[in-house]
Order: C-alpha cells, then structure tokens, then sequence
C-alpha cells in the first residue's frame, strides 16, 4: 500500500472535519440533547407531581365525603328527634285537651244531675204537699188514706 499525497490530504481532511464537528457540531447537539433530556425529566418529574396531587386531591375529596356523609346523617337523626318531639308534644296536648274535655263533661254532668235533683225533689215536694193537702181536706178515713198513699206512690 503506497501512501501518497491523496491519502494524507484525505486524513488531514477528515481531521480537520471531525476537530471542526468536535468544537462546532457536537457542543450544540450536546446542548440541545441535554435540554431534551432535562425536559423529559422535569416533565416525568411533573407527572410524578400530578400523581401526588391527585392521590392528595382524591383523599381530600374522600375525606369530605365523609364529612358530608356524616353531617347528613346527623342533619338526619336531629330531623326525626324533632320530629318524635313534635309529635310527643302534639300528644300532650291532644291529652290535656282530651281531660279538660272530660273534665267539662263531668263537670256538666254534675251540674245537670244537680238540677235533676232537684227538680225531682222540688216535684216529690210538691207532690206531698198535694198529698198531705188532700188527707187533710178528707175525712180521716183508712180505706181513703191508702188510696191516697197509692195515688203518690203512683205518681212518683
């Protein structure tokens, strides 16, 4: 292998081409290759970021769920308290009025059994009045008498 002046131009060329690939080419490609990189990685690093906050996001949201759930229930369970107290009071009252009714009632009755009596005895009065009134005016006379006795036991 003869090494002539052809080969020697070529290697001095292809030196010179890869000293200038090496000090031009290579730092730019590097520089972009390594920004590229550094934004794969802030980028998976945002992911992972994104990730966190949405497993944050979802125990938040979890957790007032359960607040919500929670004061619902207890909105709930003050709701029918209420409402079993609403109804014992209606109940009470329903009750006072059901004995201030009786109690009126009885009392009315009282009254009217009252007048009865008395009625009944101002009648019995009158009656033996009528009866002493017409043994009196007649003759005393047994067999009259016990027919006068009949007559008022008749009558009452």
């Amino acid at each position: 292998m003869d090494i002539n002046a052809t080969l020697i131009g070529q290697a001095i060329t292809f030196i010179i081409l890869v000293l200038f690939t090496m000090k031009f080419v290579w730092p730019p490609l590097n520089g972009m290759l390594e920004e590229r990189a550094k934004r794969i990685a802030d980028g998976l690093a945002a992911a992972e970021e994104g990730k966190k906050q949405l497993l944050n996001a979802e125990s938040k949201v979890a957790d007032e769920l359960k607040k919500v759930h929670a004061r619902a229930n207890e909105i709930v369970a003050n709701a029918e308290k209420l409402a079993h107290q609403t109804i014992d009071d209606a109940k009470l009252k329903a009750q006072l009025e059901a004995d201030k009714i009786i109690a009126n009632a009885k009392s009315q009755l009282e009254q009217d059994l009252f007048r009865m009596r008395e009625d009944l005895r101002q009648q019995v009065s009158d009656l033996v009045i009528k009866g002493a009134e017409q043994v009196v005016r007649a003759e005393i006379d047994k067999s009259r008498h016990e027919k006068l006795l009949a007559q008022l036991k008749a009558e009452l």
